[in-house]
Protein backbone atom coordinates (compact mmCIF):
# COMPACT_ATOMS: atom_id res chain seq x y z
CA UNK A 1 0.00 0.00 0.00
CA UNK A 2 1.32 3.35 -0.99
CA UNK A 3 2.20 5.85 2.00
CA UNK A 4 -0.37 8.02 0.34
CA UNK A 5 -2.89 5.81 0.66
CA UNK A 6 -2.59 5.93 4.55
CA UNK A 7 -4.89 8.56 6.38
CA UNK A 8 -3.31 6.95 9.96
CA UNK A 9 -1.47 4.04 10.66
CA UNK A 10 -4.23 1.88 11.09
CA UNK A 11 -6.76 3.85 8.95
CA UNK A 12 -5.77 3.18 4.75
CA UNK A 13 -7.72 4.93 1.73
CA UNK A 14 -9.64 2.39 -0.80
CA UNK A 15 -11.57 4.52 -2.98
CA UNK A 16 -11.48 5.05 -6.38
CA UNK A 17 -11.32 8.07 -9.15
CA UNK A 18 -13.62 8.62 -11.54
CA UNK A 19 -12.92 10.24 -14.97
CA UNK A 20 -15.48 9.05 -17.10
CA UNK A 21 -18.24 11.13 -15.56
CA UNK A 22 -19.38 14.26 -16.94
CA UNK A 23 -22.32 15.47 -15.39
CA UNK A 24 -22.61 14.05 -11.08
CA UNK A 25 -25.88 12.96 -10.32
CA UNK A 26 -26.72 14.38 -14.17
CA UNK A 27 -26.76 17.90 -13.86
CA UNK A 28 -23.29 19.30 -12.39
CA UNK A 29 -20.76 19.30 -14.54
CA UNK A 30 -16.98 17.76 -13.17
CA UNK A 31 -14.25 18.65 -15.58
CA UNK A 32 -11.66 17.33 -13.23
CA UNK A 33 -13.98 13.86 -12.51
CA UNK A 34 -15.06 12.58 -8.66
CA UNK A 35 -13.76 10.68 -6.42
CA UNK A 36 -16.03 8.52 -4.75
CA UNK A 37 -14.20 7.45 -1.08
CA UNK A 38 -14.08 4.28 1.01
CA UNK A 39 -11.82 3.67 4.07
CA UNK A 40 -10.42 0.60 6.11
CA UNK A 41 -9.84 0.65 9.48
CA UNK A 42 -7.22 -2.11 10.66
CA UNK A 43 -7.94 -3.39 14.12
CA UNK A 44 -8.74 -6.68 16.19
CA UNK A 45 -11.97 -6.47 14.00
CA UNK A 46 -11.67 -4.20 10.42
CA UNK A 47 -14.24 -1.92 9.36
CA UNK A 48 -14.81 -1.05 6.10
CA UNK A 49 -16.35 2.47 5.29
CA UNK A 50 -18.88 2.96 2.82
CA UNK A 51 -18.65 1.18 -0.91
CA UNK A 52 -17.93 2.99 -4.17
CA UNK A 53 -20.10 3.75 -7.66
CA UNK A 54 -21.42 0.84 -9.13
CA UNK A 55 -18.81 1.43 -11.93
CA UNK A 56 -15.67 0.96 -9.98
CA UNK A 57 -16.81 -2.16 -8.10
CA UNK A 58 -13.84 -4.62 -9.11
CA UNK A 59 -11.40 -1.66 -8.52
CA UNK A 60 -12.63 -1.02 -5.82
CA UNK A 61 -12.70 -4.32 -4.13
CA UNK A 62 -8.81 -5.08 -5.44
CA UNK A 63 -8.01 -1.56 -3.69
CA UNK A 64 -9.56 -2.79 0.03
CA UNK A 65 -8.21 -6.38 -0.87
CA UNK A 66 -4.57 -5.22 -1.04
CA UNK A 67 -5.12 -2.85 2.45
CA UNK A 68 -6.77 -5.82 4.38
CA UNK A 69 -3.43 -8.04 3.17
CA UNK A 70 -5.18 -11.30 3.43
CA UNK A 71 -7.38 -10.86 6.28
CA UNK A 72 -11.44 -10.45 6.38
CA UNK A 73 -13.69 -7.21 7.42
CA UNK A 74 -15.51 -8.15 9.99
CA UNK A 75 -17.95 -5.21 9.64
CA UNK A 76 -19.09 -2.74 6.47
CA UNK A 77 -20.16 0.38 8.06
CA UNK A 78 -22.62 2.54 5.85
CA UNK A 79 -23.16 6.17 6.59
CA UNK A 80 -24.96 6.74 3.59
CA UNK A 81 -27.13 5.29 0.64
CA UNK A 82 -27.15 7.29 -2.53
CA UNK A 83 -25.91 4.62 -5.06
CA UNK A 84 -22.46 6.29 -5.60
CA UNK A 85 -21.71 5.09 -2.10
CA UNK A 86 -23.64 1.89 -1.33
CA UNK A 87 -24.05 0.28 -5.20
CA UNK A 88 -21.20 -2.80 -4.06
CA UNK A 89 -22.60 -3.21 -1.15
CA UNK A 90 -24.35 -6.11 -2.68
CA UNK A 91 -21.23 -7.27 -4.13
CA UNK A 92 -18.95 -6.95 -0.82
CA UNK A 93 -21.72 -9.38 1.18
CA UNK A 94 -20.82 -11.71 -1.50
CA UNK A 95 -17.35 -11.53 -1.39
CA UNK A 96 -17.42 -11.25 2.47
CA UNK A 97 -20.23 -13.69 3.53
CA UNK A 98 -19.10 -13.50 7.41
CA UNK A 99 -18.97 -9.52 7.97
CA UNK A 100 -21.89 -7.48 9.17
CA UNK A 101 -23.27 -5.00 7.79
CA UNK A 102 -23.80 -1.11 9.92
CA UNK A 103 -26.10 1.45 9.06
CA UNK A 104 -29.10 2.99 10.92
CA UNK A 105 -32.50 1.80 10.44
CA UNK A 106 -33.47 4.39 7.78
CA UNK A 107 -30.90 3.07 5.84
CA UNK A 108 -31.57 -0.63 6.00
CA UNK A 109 -34.89 0.09 4.92
CA UNK A 110 -33.44 2.00 1.87
CA UNK A 111 -31.06 -1.07 1.64
CA UNK A 112 -34.06 -3.02 0.90
CA UNK A 113 -35.54 -0.77 -1.87
CA UNK A 114 -32.58 -0.67 -3.90
CA UNK A 115 -31.07 -4.17 -3.73
CA UNK A 116 -32.43 -7.78 -3.22
CA UNK A 117 -29.92 -8.65 0.27
CA UNK A 118 -30.57 -11.40 2.79
CA UNK A 119 -29.91 -9.66 5.78
CA UNK A 120 -30.30 -12.25 8.29
CA UNK A 121 -27.71 -12.00 11.63
CA UNK A 122 -25.85 -9.81 9.40
CA UNK A 123 -27.39 -6.65 10.47
CA UNK A 124 -26.00 -4.50 13.40
CA UNK A 125 -28.28 -1.24 13.73
CA UNK A 126 -26.71 1.91 14.66
CA UNK A 127 -28.20 4.20 17.07
CA UNK A 128 -27.54 7.76 17.57
CA UNK A 129 -24.76 8.00 19.93
CA UNK A 130 -23.68 4.33 20.18
CA UNK A 131 -20.23 2.86 19.39
CA UNK A 132 -18.99 0.03 17.90
CA UNK A 133 -15.61 -1.54 19.65
CA UNK A 134 -13.09 -2.56 17.24
CA UNK A 135 -10.24 -3.19 19.44
CA UNK A 136 -7.88 0.11 20.29
CA UNK A 137 -10.26 2.15 17.95
CA UNK A 138 -13.94 2.69 18.40
CA UNK A 139 -16.36 4.25 16.02
CA UNK A 140 -19.17 6.23 17.88
CA UNK A 141 -22.20 7.25 15.34
CA UNK A 142 -23.67 10.55 15.17
CA UNK A 143 -26.79 10.90 12.92
CA UNK A 144 -26.97 13.53 10.72
CA UNK A 145 -30.22 13.29 9.22
CA UNK A 146 -31.08 15.79 5.87
CA UNK A 147 -27.11 16.04 5.52
CA UNK A 148 -28.62 15.52 2.62
CA UNK A 149 -30.66 12.26 3.17
CA UNK A 150 -32.87 11.39 6.25
CA UNK A 151 -30.62 7.76 6.72
CA UNK A 152 -26.92 9.88 6.64
CA UNK A 153 -24.67 9.38 10.03
CA UNK A 154 -21.17 10.05 10.28
CA UNK A 155 -19.06 8.34 12.69
CA UNK A 156 -15.86 9.72 14.49
CA UNK A 157 -12.87 7.67 15.63
CA UNK A 158 -12.22 8.54 19.09
CA UNK A 159 -8.24 7.44 18.93
CA UNK A 160 -6.77 8.81 15.88
CA UNK A 161 -9.67 11.61 16.52
CA UNK A 162 -10.77 10.87 12.70
CA UNK A 163 -14.49 12.28 11.70
CA UNK A 164 -16.16 10.47 8.86
CA UNK A 165 -18.22 13.15 7.40
CA UNK A 166 -20.41 11.32 5.01
CA UNK A 167 -21.27 13.88 2.04
CA UNK A 168 -20.45 16.32 4.39
CA UNK A 169 -17.10 18.95 3.89
CA UNK A 170 -16.79 16.54 0.12
CA UNK A 171 -16.12 18.78 -3.03
CA UNK A 172 -16.27 17.82 -6.73
CA UNK A 173 -13.37 16.27 -8.84
CA UNK A 174 -10.84 13.37 -8.61
CA UNK A 175 -7.81 13.13 -6.51
CA UNK A 176 -5.68 13.12 -8.63
CA UNK A 177 -6.10 16.81 -9.66
CA UNK A 178 -5.07 19.84 -8.17
CA UNK A 179 -7.42 22.30 -7.23
CA UNK A 180 -8.49 24.93 -4.53
CA UNK A 181 -10.97 22.97 -1.92
CA UNK A 182 -13.08 26.28 -1.55
CA UNK A 183 -14.10 26.52 -4.75
CA UNK A 184 -16.10 23.10 -5.90
CA UNK A 185 -16.60 22.68 -2.46
CA UNK A 186 -18.97 25.64 -2.30
CA UNK A 187 -20.32 24.65 -5.74
CA UNK A 188 -20.91 21.04 -4.22
CA UNK A 189 -22.33 22.07 -0.81
CA UNK A 190 -25.12 24.58 -2.39
CA UNK A 191 -25.94 22.52 -5.27
CA UNK A 192 -26.54 19.16 -3.30
CA UNK A 193 -26.45 20.19 0.49
CA UNK A 194 -27.78 23.97 0.45
CA UNK A 195 -31.32 23.69 1.42
CA UNK A 196 -30.55 21.84 4.25
CA UNK A 197 -28.32 25.14 6.58
CA UNK A 198 -30.30 23.91 9.68
CA UNK A 199 -29.41 20.51 9.63
CA UNK A 200 -25.78 21.26 8.55
CA UNK A 201 -25.54 23.54 11.57
CA UNK A 202 -26.80 20.55 14.43
CA UNK A 203 -24.03 18.39 12.68
CA UNK A 204 -21.31 21.53 13.25
CA UNK A 205 -22.45 21.90 17.12
CA UNK A 206 -21.94 18.00 17.60
CA UNK A 207 -18.78 17.90 15.69
CA UNK A 208 -17.70 21.04 18.18
CA UNK A 209 -17.38 19.27 21.22
CA UNK A 210 -15.10 16.51 19.40
CA UNK A 211 -11.95 16.72 19.17
CA UNK A 212 -11.17 16.05 15.48
CA UNK A 213 -7.82 16.55 13.76
CA UNK A 214 -9.06 14.33 10.57
CA UNK A 215 -12.19 14.59 7.96
CA UNK A 216 -12.83 12.10 5.92
CA UNK A 217 -15.51 12.99 3.30
CA UNK A 218 -16.82 10.29 1.02
CA UNK A 219 -16.23 12.76 -1.96
CA UNK A 220 -12.61 15.05 -2.33
CA UNK A 221 -9.73 15.29 -0.29
CA UNK A 222 -8.71 13.85 3.45
CA UNK A 223 -8.49 16.63 5.56
CA UNK A 224 -5.48 17.64 7.92
CA UNK A 225 -4.70 20.85 7.67
CA UNK A 226 -6.46 24.05 8.16
CA UNK A 227 -9.13 22.39 9.54
CA UNK A 228 -10.42 25.39 11.53
CA UNK A 229 -10.98 26.79 7.84
CA UNK A 230 -13.37 24.35 6.54
CA UNK A 231 -15.17 24.01 9.94
CA UNK A 232 -15.56 27.99 9.33
CA UNK A 233 -16.71 27.98 5.95
CA UNK A 234 -18.99 25.43 6.37
CA UNK A 235 -20.33 27.53 9.18
CA UNK A 236 -20.82 30.89 6.97
CA UNK A 237 -22.71 28.30 4.52
CA UNK A 238 -24.90 26.81 6.22
CA UNK A 239 -25.89 29.82 8.15
CA UNK A 240 -26.66 31.76 4.95
CA UNK A 241 -24.29 34.42 5.90
CA UNK A 242 -21.67 35.92 3.10
CA UNK A 243 -18.59 34.46 2.52
CA UNK A 244 -17.59 37.43 0.64
CA UNK A 245 -18.12 41.15 0.63
CA UNK A 246 -18.89 41.64 -2.83
CA UNK A 247 -21.44 41.51 -5.42
CA UNK A 248 -22.46 38.25 -7.64
CA UNK A 249 -24.33 39.40 -11.15
CA UNK A 250 -26.05 37.11 -13.23
CA UNK A 251 -27.82 37.76 -16.50
CA UNK A 252 -29.59 36.14 -19.11
CA UNK A 253 -29.65 37.65 -22.30
CA UNK A 254 -30.92 36.97 -26.04
CA UNK A 255 -29.50 39.46 -28.47
CA UNK A 256 -26.66 41.34 -26.08
CA UNK A 257 -28.06 44.86 -24.73
CA UNK A 258 -29.24 42.71 -21.41
CA UNK A 259 -25.74 41.25 -21.38
CA UNK A 260 -23.84 44.87 -22.08
CA UNK A 261 -25.29 46.37 -19.15
CA UNK A 262 -24.45 43.56 -16.74
CA UNK A 263 -20.86 44.18 -17.64
CA UNK A 264 -20.99 47.93 -17.56
CA UNK A 265 -22.60 47.70 -14.40
CA UNK A 266 -19.37 44.69 -13.32
CA UNK A 267 -17.05 47.27 -14.96
CA UNK A 268 -18.76 50.27 -12.50
CA UNK A 269 -18.36 48.21 -9.49
CA UNK A 270 -14.83 46.97 -9.95
CA UNK A 271 -13.42 50.43 -10.56
CA UNK A 272 -14.97 51.09 -7.02
CA UNK A 273 -12.65 48.06 -6.08
CA UNK A 274 -15.72 45.81 -4.96
CA UNK A 275 -15.52 42.24 -5.69
CA UNK A 276 -17.65 40.76 -8.30
CA UNK A 277 -18.42 37.75 -10.18
CA UNK A 278 -20.68 37.81 -13.38
CA UNK A 279 -22.16 34.79 -14.60
CA UNK A 280 -24.16 34.05 -17.97
CA UNK A 281 -27.41 32.13 -17.18
CA UNK A 282 -27.56 30.93 -20.93
CA UNK A 283 -23.87 29.52 -21.35
CA UNK A 284 -22.42 28.94 -18.03
CA UNK A 285 -22.48 26.50 -15.29
CA UNK A 286 -25.41 27.55 -13.53
CA UNK A 287 -24.16 25.78 -9.94
CA UNK A 288 -21.78 28.51 -10.16
CA UNK A 289 -23.67 30.62 -10.42
CA UNK A 290 -25.93 29.79 -7.38
CA UNK A 291 -22.70 28.64 -5.34
CA UNK A 292 -21.95 32.66 -5.87
CA UNK A 293 -25.13 33.98 -5.66
CA UNK A 294 -24.79 32.07 -1.96
CA UNK A 295 -21.24 33.39 -0.92
CA UNK A 296 -21.49 36.95 -2.42
CA UNK A 297 -23.51 38.94 0.05
CA UNK A 298 -25.26 41.04 -2.51
CA UNK A 299 -26.78 39.70 -5.88
CA UNK A 300 -27.86 41.77 -9.22
CA UNK A 301 -30.43 39.50 -11.39
CA UNK A 302 -30.54 41.10 -15.27
CA UNK A 303 -32.57 39.41 -17.85
CA UNK A 304 -35.10 40.43 -20.82
CA UNK A 305 -38.72 39.96 -20.92
CA UNK A 306 -39.33 36.78 -22.54
CA UNK A 307 -43.38 35.58 -22.88
CA UNK A 308 -44.58 38.68 -20.16
CA UNK A 309 -42.33 37.07 -17.70
CA UNK A 310 -38.52 36.44 -17.74
CA UNK A 311 -35.54 34.53 -19.59
CA UNK A 312 -36.17 30.63 -19.12
CA UNK A 313 -32.50 30.57 -18.13
CA UNK A 314 -33.10 33.54 -15.73
CA UNK A 315 -36.30 31.82 -14.36
CA UNK A 316 -34.59 28.43 -13.91
CA UNK A 317 -31.54 30.22 -11.98
CA UNK A 318 -34.08 31.69 -9.86
CA UNK A 319 -35.97 28.60 -9.27
CA UNK A 320 -32.73 27.17 -7.68
CA UNK A 321 -32.47 29.80 -5.57
CA UNK A 322 -35.59 29.59 -3.81
CA UNK A 323 -35.50 25.57 -3.53
CA UNK A 324 -32.12 26.57 -1.67
CA UNK A 325 -33.72 28.84 0.92
CA UNK A 326 -31.94 31.62 -0.32
CA UNK A 327 -31.83 34.32 2.38
CA UNK A 328 -30.16 37.25 3.86
CA UNK A 329 -29.40 38.82 0.77
CA UNK A 330 -29.20 42.41 -1.26
CA UNK A 331 -31.00 41.76 -4.36
CA UNK A 332 -31.51 44.53 -7.31
CA UNK A 333 -32.79 43.91 -10.40
CA UNK A 334 -32.17 45.19 -14.28
CA UNK A 335 -34.66 44.61 -16.90
CA UNK A 336 -34.95 44.51 -20.45
CA UNK A 337 -38.18 44.83 -22.51
CA UNK A 338 -39.66 46.33 -25.85
CA UNK A 339 -42.75 46.99 -24.96
CA UNK A 340 -43.76 46.10 -21.87
CA UNK A 341 -40.90 45.26 -19.64
CA UNK A 342 -42.06 42.19 -16.83
CA UNK A 343 -38.42 40.80 -15.97
CA UNK A 344 -38.12 42.63 -12.98
CA UNK A 345 -42.19 42.07 -11.36
CA UNK A 346 -41.39 38.18 -12.43
CA UNK A 347 -37.89 37.92 -10.82
CA UNK A 348 -39.09 39.33 -7.45
CA UNK A 349 -42.19 37.47 -7.26
CA UNK A 350 -39.97 34.10 -8.44
CA UNK A 351 -38.06 34.87 -4.73
CA UNK A 352 -41.22 35.52 -2.74
CA UNK A 353 -40.45 32.39 -0.44
CA UNK A 354 -37.25 33.68 0.33
CA UNK A 355 -36.77 35.07 3.78
CA UNK A 356 -34.74 38.22 4.85
CA UNK A 357 -34.24 39.72 1.43
CA UNK A 358 -33.41 43.39 1.06
CA UNK A 359 -34.98 44.77 -2.70
CA UNK A 360 -32.82 48.10 -4.07
CA UNK A 361 -35.78 49.84 -4.71
CA UNK A 362 -34.15 51.69 -8.31
CA UNK A 363 -34.10 48.92 -10.67
CA UNK A 364 -32.97 49.93 -13.78
CA UNK A 365 -35.01 49.92 -16.94
CA UNK A 366 -33.82 49.24 -20.37
CA UNK A 367 -36.04 49.72 -23.85
CA UNK A 368 -34.34 47.28 -26.06
CA UNK A 369 -31.07 48.70 -26.33
CA UNK A 370 -28.83 50.53 -23.64
CA UNK A 371 -28.70 54.48 -23.59
CA UNK A 372 -26.65 57.01 -22.62
CA UNK A 373 -29.52 57.41 -19.43
CA UNK A 374 -29.28 53.63 -18.69
CA UNK A 375 -24.95 53.73 -18.13
CA UNK A 376 -26.03 56.80 -15.69
CA UNK A 377 -28.38 54.20 -14.20
CA UNK A 378 -26.44 51.62 -13.96
CA UNK A 379 -23.65 53.83 -12.11
CA UNK A 380 -26.05 55.37 -9.45
CA UNK A 381 -26.85 51.36 -9.07
CA UNK A 382 -22.81 51.02 -8.81
CA UNK A 383 -22.47 53.45 -6.61
CA UNK A 384 -25.76 51.73 -3.75
CA UNK A 385 -24.39 48.62 -4.24
CA UNK A 386 -20.66 49.32 -3.16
Amino acid sequence: MEPSKKVTEDILYVGVNDHQVDLFEGQYKVPNGMAYNSYVILDEKTAVMDTVDINFGQQWLANLEEALAGRTPDYLVVQHMEPDHSANIPAFLEKYPQAKVVATAKAFDMMGQFYSLELEGRKVTAENGGALALGKHTLHFVFAPMVHWPEVMMSYEETDKVLFSADGFGKFGALDVEEEWADEASRYYFGIVGKYGMQVQNVLKKAAELDIQTICPLHGPVLKDHLEKYLNLYGIWSSYEAEIQGVAIAYASIYGHTKEAALYLAECLEKKGVKTAVHDLSRGDMAEAVADAFRYGKLVLAANTYNMGVNPFMSDFLRRLSERSYQKRTVAFVENGSWVPMAAKTMQEALEKCKDITYLEDKVTILSAMKPENQAQLEALAEKLA
